[in-house]
């Protein structure tokens, strides 16, 4: 989870990681900085169950939050701060960031942007590729229900996710391509250096031994963020068991899942979706409440069952991207939007 680090007063972006990594002693393996210096991101350990990754990630929110206390700054959570500019960020001290910066210039400066990324897991790198082209047809759904991104620097976009779209520019970045003795030569031409230069939407993680899910904004909430992780892992869990009995999964055409992610960032989870190649559509929402059912029976590791009654709720309520418009609506004001997100994180609570 990447986390904004917002100033106390002003509620803009402050470049507040170096002080924050002094308090706690450094980068810490589960607390780490990102690309600029208004960025933090917290990861977990390998658990099996949805229950352990939340404990983990509660105890590295909390962690921050304290250290965060004596210094001023609060902390948010969203796919885009409502109205910070890219060209005041300061880039981390890291010969990586530096690397980006330098390589990608301003498409890499505009990379102001917080995500959610899952691991899941795989057997192995056939497992890996099987996996990954049956979740593409779920990229949509999953990037939909996250959808925290309407505003980019000052301004309603008129998304649902402007964050997908900031990635789009990158040559490694948007939707998978096949994988045909690419990663090697990418490596060999200096295209990227390693399986992190990938921002793929979803892309095998050999290092891990898993398939990360990347398509999502970051979630407002804990609770949010766990429903989609949850959501995330059962549906990987019941590609798995298909896959098990012989079926292997057949991505739709290139040119549906691109269509689909578009409409997914355009209009969340009111958008429709393209079904085949006849053109037939469905309202991705109901498609999300069609799948719940069918995710059910494998819902029985702690926190599973929990998460997909989460989903059922973020299905009922107002998203992120309605309730930061509707507060801007309301007071006119995109300081009080981030407010707002502040005050979601601390209560972990969306305001409806």
């Amino acid at each position: 989870m990447e986390f904004q680090i917002l100033d106390g007063n002003s509620r803009d972006l402050r470049p507040a990681a170096s002080e924050i990594f002094e308090r706690i002693g450094g980068e810490q393996p589960h607390i780490k900085p990102e690309i600029f210096q208004s960025i933090v991101e917290i990861n977990t350990g390998i658990h099996s169950d949805v229950e352990g990754v939340r404990s983990d990630l509660a105890a590295c929110l909390l962690g921050l939050r304290r250290a965060c206390e004596p210094l001023g700054p609060d902390l948010a959570s969203a796919g885009s701060h409502p109205f910070a500019m890219h060209r005041d960020q300061v880039v981390h001290p890291s010969d990586r960031f530096q690397f980006l910066i330098e390589r990608n210039r301003w498409i890499a400066e505009r990379l102001m942007i917080f995500g959610l990324h899952v691991h899941v897991g795989m057997r192995d790198g056939n497992h890996a590729i099987a996996m990954m082209n049956g979740m593409l047809q779920f990229l949509p759904h999953v990037l939909a229900l996250s959808a925290s991104s309407p505003f980019w620097q000052g301004v309603d976009t008129g998304l649902a996710s402007s964050r997908i779209t900031v990635f789009e520019a990158l040559p490694t970045a948007g939707h998978p391509c096949t994988f045909e003795s690419f990663y090697d030569s990418a490596v060999a031409s200096s295209a990227i250096t390693s399986i992190k230069d990938l921002w793929w939407d979803i892309r095998p993680h050999p290092e891990y031994g898993t398939v990360e899910v990347r398509a999502c904004d970051a979630l407002p909430t804990l609770s949010e963020a766990m429903s989609v992780i949850a959501l995330i892992a059962l549906l990987l869990g019941w590609l798995d068991a298909g896959y098990r009995d012989g079926q292997i999964p057949r991505p739709l055409p290139t040119w549906i899942l691109l269509e689909n992610k578009w409409r997914a960032s355009r209009w969340g989870l009111d958008a429709k979706v393209v079904r085949d190649g006849c053109g037939h559509t469905s309202l991705l929402r109901q498609e999300l409440e069609d799948l719940l059912p069918r995710l059910e029976p494998l819902a029985s590791t702690p926190g599973a069952k929990e998460g997909l009654r989460g989903v059922e709720q973020m299905l009922r309520r107002r998203g992120s991207l309605e309730r930061q418009r509707r507060i801007f609506e309301e007071r006119r004001s995109l300081k009080a939007v981030a407010n707002g997100l502040v005050e979601e994180l601390r209560s972990d609570h969306p305001a409806d």
